[in-house]
């Protein structure tokens, strides 16, 4: 097969929809199929150029047998709403020269988005019209009612507009993937066929992300003793989790000197948080930047709490992608989720997890103790890794999507 892929994050991205969209192309790739990735230069999560990229031109690079075809775009260092509007506005006008290049040359059996932006779905979809490819889009995140509930955007005129738009392109998609059950149940109330959808769920390298010892982890090099009690949250670090209450509950914390809080990653909140964290005077939270991949199993077993945060607002439109990693390391993850959402159910169906309300300073104080002090804890990291091992195996959901790939061409 050809697959022509549009994306704005893709390797070597270390988190989000970037290290997903990577190792999906790097897979069909191996298996022989020919792929061609439209992105952006990688600035994520730090949102700074990486080094070795030009800021106003195009690059061309091979990585693991994908062509990647390299779009040049504004890139904020407050990545706000309107910043971020522009940051995406930009990217798709540096796309069109590398699509009308693509154009012309052999057609690709498939043209596939990853969203968000949803907008970027526009090139795809001329794509499809003209070359009479298949257009899937694959939504890993759906943006405008993330948009609309968190009120990044107060004009309803605007968000009227958005969600016509958005209806379009996925009524115009061959396939519609999604990540999630409770995603599903969200485009299909939107009048989205349940025929187009494929639940194309994010996986993990369960063989190279394995439980590890508190002596083999990060422990000594971030400064904590084996015998403290970690509080960790590792990954972006942005608007719709929630973040600022885990400053608020350190705080309460911040009399026993043997509860440590830890917050490793980059994103558009990281300096407000550490400068909440400096006035409130939380000498119990620690702040580390994103650790290299090599080194997640030794982050993940620094913890004897993961934090699994978003925001009310935000339940079931986003699957926590750092949770599959949490499972694989057979973690106690303290999750945050609506009960009906896909995401509730599962955990709770599984127990792989301690669930509490999201929103909630009171909650989530309460969470952490109850995680501290549970006779379950054994039990649950069991759990969660057998569920990893069971439905979450990299060959296993890349296996399956090739398949339908496969199957539906023609």
């Amino acid at each position: 097969m050809r697959i022509l892929v549009f994306g704005i994050n893709y390797s070597p991205d270390l988190t989000g929809i970037g290290k997903y969209t990577g190792e999906m192309c790097s897979f069909l790739a191996s298996q022989g199929h020919q792929v061609t990735m439209v992105t952006a230069h990688p600035y994520y999560p730090q949102w700074e150029l990486a080094a070795g990229y030009p800021k106003y031109f195009w690059k061309t690079e091979l990585i693991d047998g994908v062509t990647v075809e390299r779009c040049p775009l504004y890139i904020p260092q407050d990545p706000n709403a309107l910043r971020k509007i522009l940051h995406e506005v930009s990217f798709l006008g540096t796309i069109l020269p590398v699509w009308f290049k693509l154009l012309f040359k052999k057609k690709y059996d498939y043209v596939l988005c990853i969203n968000p932006p949803f907008h970027l779905t526009v090139y795809p979809l001329l794509y499809k019209w003209i070359r009479n490819s298949k257009l899937i889009s694959h939504v890993q995140d759906l943006q405008v009612d993330v948009v609309n509930d968190l009120e990044l955007i107060r004009s309803k005129a605007m968000i009227k507009l958005m969600f016509a738009f958005e209806k379009f392109l996925l009524k115009q998609s061959d396939y519609i993937s999604t990540i999630s059950l409770g995603m599903e149940r969200k485009i299909a109330s939107k009048g989205i066929s349940k025929d187009k959808q494929w639940l194309f769920p994010n996986w993990v390298d369960s063989g190279f992300i394995t439980p590890l010892s508190k002596k083999e982890s990060l422990r000594s090099q971030f400064g904590l003793n084996y015998t403290d009690k970690v509080i960790l949250y590792s990954g972006n670090l942005g608007e719709k989790q929630g973040l600022e209450y885990i400053l608020d509950v350190a705080l309460r914390f911040k009399g026993q000197s043997d509860i440590q809080f830890v917050i490793v990653g980059n994103g558009g909140a990281k300096n407000r948080l550490e400068e909440a964290a400096t006035e409130m005077g939380l000498d119990n939270l620690r702040f580390f930047p994103l650790q290299p991949y090599g080194d997640l199993s030794r982050l993940l077993a620094v913890a004897d709490v993961h934090l699994v945060l978003q925001k009310k607002e935000a339940s079931d439109l986003v699957m926590p992608s750092k949770l599959t990693g949490i499972l694989a390391a057979g973690g106690l993850a303290l999750i945050t989720a609506v009960e009906g959402t896909s995401l509730y159910d599962v955990v709770h169906k599984y127990k792989m997890g301690v669930l509490i309300e999201p929103g909630s300073v009171d909650a989530l104080y309460d969470g952490i103790v109850a995680c501290l002090a549970t006779v379950d804890a054994g039990r649950i990291k069991m759990n969660a890794r057998e569920y990893a091992l069971a439905f979450l195996a990299k060959e296993t959901v890349l296996g399956s999507f090739e398949q339908k790939l496969l199957l539906n061409i023609g």
